[in-house]
């Protein structure tokens, strides 16, 4: 057995098989992890997905909201332990596969428009 085969076999355990199919410009409500002194709780972050990298175990995806006025980026590792649950709120329609233009609009023209799955 090699041990790319071995990596392999680990990754596959770790992989979350749960998961909603995630596209750049929805908007998710995502279920982090969070530790206050030695208790746990979970804090959602709900936001635009606006760049998505890699696949499989490495798979992030970069959430981007306006909070108090202010643009906050964060980028989640998919797979992590610490991502309680992945929720998607709105499916959004976008012709780019990374919306970093986003990062220069501000109120009502960060607007996507919504996505109506047929199915």
């Amino acid at each position: 057995m090699h041990a790319q085969d071995i990596i392999r076999s680990i990754e596959a355990e770790q992989l979350k098989s749960d998961l909603p199919v995630i596209y750049v410009g929805d908007t998710v409500k995502i279920g982090v992890i969070i530790q206050e002194g030695n208790k746990e709780r979970t804090q959602p972050y709900e936001g635009v997905v606006i760049a998505k990298r890699n696949g499989s175990i490495n798979e992030t995806i970069t959430v981007r909201r306006v909070f108090q006025g202010i643009g906050v980026e964060r980028v989640f590792l998919v797979h992590s332990p610490r991502i309680e649950s992945i929720k998607i709120v709105r499916r959004g329609k976008v012709r780019r596969a990374k919306l970093y233009f986003l990062r220069d609009r501000v109120g009502k023209a960060t607007r996507i428009k919504q996505r109506f799955d047929r199915g």
